[in-house]
């Protein structure tokens, strides 16, 4: 995987896995007082990066992040961890994308991909004025979900609900939200009037954290 660090030299680090397809621009407007260190683009789980310099964790995941999150291995203690707009059975029939959500995410050109993101990521002609598009190409991000797939087949044993919380939009057409109030029950929290990306309703990470979103 891919990684991209925000320094403000605090002893806290805030762990973020974003999603299929992501990079770190698209969430460059989130604020946060600790460091940053987001990670992108699941072609593989390995990650080289020196945690021993931070005395304090938390983890937030997005989409198919909260997957790969759920069977990384951690050796220190995470303070909250928080899935948003995603489940650690990623392809799971129900809990995680069905076979026609899979089939859309495939078929995704550059003809298309601005209407993908107008039906399934936002809500709003404000949202989409807002959106900021990943800079990675669809051959990558078509690797990546190949790579996804055969990393959830040789992990589906190590999956964990390693989370605190979970966001989840109230319309959100990627992962069913009745399915996510089912496997995460009184840890879900439905944001009203969104679809997938929750984002453009959050201003930094410490919001997320506090669960202050509307």
């Amino acid at each position: 995987m891919k990684k991209y660090l925000i320094n403000k030299n605090s002893d806290t680090l805030l762990i973020f896995f974003t999603g299929w397809g992501c990079d770190e621009y698209e969430f460059e407007h989130l604020k946060s007082n600790s460091d940053v260190l987001i990670l992108y683009d699941y072609t593989d789980l390995n990650l080289d990066f020196d945690f021993s310099k931070y005395k304090n964790f938390n983890l937030i995941a997005f989409s198919a992040g909260v997957f790969v999150a759920s069977v990384f291995n951690f050796d220190f203690k995470i303070n909250k961890k928080i899935a948003i707009s995603g489940n650690p059975y990623l392809f799971d029939e129900y809990y995680g994308l069905s076979s026609d959500i899979q089939e859309v995410l495939c078929n995704i050109t550059e003809e298309n991909a601005d209407d993908f993101t107008r039906n399934y990521l936002i809500k709003t002609d404000e949202e989409y004025q807002n959106f900021h598009i990943s800079r990675r190409t669809l051959e990558s991000c078509r690797a990546e979900f190949d790579c996804l797939k055969n990393l959830y087949i040789s992990n589906r044993h190590n999956i964990k609900d390693i989370f605190d919380f979970a966001l989840v939009g109230e319309y959100d057409p990627i992962f069913n939200p009745l399915a996510q109030k089912k496997f995460y029950e009184n840890k879900l929290n439905i944001i009203k009037n969104a679809r997938h990306n929750l984002f453009f309703r959050i201003d930094s990470y410490e919001q997320i954290l506090d669960l202050k979103i509307n």
